[in-house]
């Protein structure tokens, strides 16, 4: 599955979880930074990413249209780079039973 984390997460995490969710990015590398949530929701379901984010936004949107794309709503607050990693990873087999869900569209880790 791969992953496009939001500019509410830093761009770090994503060399630190490459192993487990290859080919995933940051809205900041795509050039998506500071871009409308429509257009990172367009941009995702094109491209065939899953939205990872503390945005609610994101997940009002993901309750009105469904999925594609899905969406990996972090309901942690502040926190460390160091444990949305640890989030990341230690749900590997959640997300990825997420992301081959034909019925789910939000998975919500905490």
């Amino acid at each position: 599955m791969k992953l496009l984390l939001d500019e509410n997460l830093s761009d770090r995490i994503v060399p630190q979880i490459a192993d487990l969710y290859p080919d995933s990015a940051h809205v900041k590398t795509l050039a998506l930074i500071q871009t409308e949530d429509v257009l990172i929701w367009e941009y995702t379901k094109a491209n065939d990413f899953a939205i990872v984010s503390k945005d609610s936004d994101f997940h009002q949107r993901s309750l009105l249209y469904g999925h594609p794309p899905k969406f990996i709503y972090l309901r942690i607050g502040n926190c460390s780079t160091y444990r949305i990693v640890q989030i990341l990873r230690d749900n590997f087999d959640i997300i990825s039973q997420f992301g081959d869900s034909e019925a789910e569209s939000i998975l919500v880790l905490a």
